[in-house]
């Protein structure tokens, strides 16, 4: 073509580079960054670019996102801490991995993870409906406890008699006559992880990842009132806002809204 208009084809390649490095896809996938709390990588980029009508490769979006300093809280490695002594129940695996469940609470999930509150660990425990992937209760404290699972226990926002069945693995905060009372009295199974087995609280597992990269990750609490604050506002967005892969990439409360209308 240059030979054929005449032109020097250095002047092709000049205007090439003189292409805009910020325009409307990189305006969008900052936003979306941004939104994300710097957590979203090219894959739930790419789904957020398609709901506004926009095709863009996950190749592309890694260019702009690497031009534009944009990197994911995913890439660093994670602290492992030390390993305790177990829960020696003789409560079977009653899960057995059915990790997918059709009805809302008909089987609830719980772990704790730890925090940093002035260089001091703190711990959270939450429990999440296996249905939707839905942070339904939660607590913080300086003690990794019984007393914590059941503050977290009694935060359910829901009937409790409708759970059907309580999973953990076998840390020995989940073994107390406050969780046993909790649960004969609402009448819920109980079902525990085999030893030395974490892929049958794989659920569990995979969240306490993403919280801790997206919200223990590099952050220091000058208080546990602040962690407290700050965790709340954390499951609102990661309830109402944070797309799931396997939730075809909606949230935990759109999930189950959509379902809800195809039901009605």
């Amino acid at each position: 073509m240059c030979s054929v208009l005449q032109l020097p084809r250095s002047t092709f390649y000049y205007e090439a580079r003189q292409r805009p490095s910020v325009d409307d896809v990189t305006e969008a996938i900052r936003e979306i960054f941004r939104r994300s709390r710097e957590n979203y990588g090219t894959r739930k980029i790419k789904i957020e670019l398609q709901k506004q009508g926009k095709c863009v490769s996950r190749r592309r979006i890694g260019r702009i996102m690497k031009d534009q300093g944009l990197v994911s809280t995913y890439t660093l490695a994670q602290f492992k801490p030390k390993k305790e002594a177990c829960n020696e129940s003789m409560e079977a695996n009653e899960l057995n991995r059915a990790f997918k469940q059709g009805e809302e609470l008909s089987v609830v999930v719980s772990d704790l993870t730890y925090i940093k509150v002035r260089q001091k660990w703190h711990y959270v425990c939450v429990f999440v409906d296996f249905f939707n992937r839905e942070i339904i209760g939660h607590s913080v404290g300086e003690r990794k406890d019984a007393q914590l699972v059941h503050r977290a226990f009694a935060s359910i926002p829901h009937d409790l008699r409708r759970i059907r069945m309580f999973h953990t693995d076998r840390g020995r905060e989940f073994n107390n006559h406050l969780i046993e009372d909790a649960l004969h009295t609402f009448g819920i199974r109980r079902s525990l992880s085999k030893k030395g087995c974490p892929y049958d609280n794989a659920v569990a597992e995979a969240t306490f990842k993403i919280i801790k990269t997206e919200f223990v990750k590099k952050r220091v609490f000058s208080s546990l009132t602040e962690l407290e604050r700050e965790f709340q506002d954390y499951v609102n967005w990661f309830n109402h806002l944070r797309i799931h892969g396997t939730l075809d990439y909606q949230s935990p409360v759109r999930y189950k809204q959509s379902l809800l209308k195809k039901i009605v």
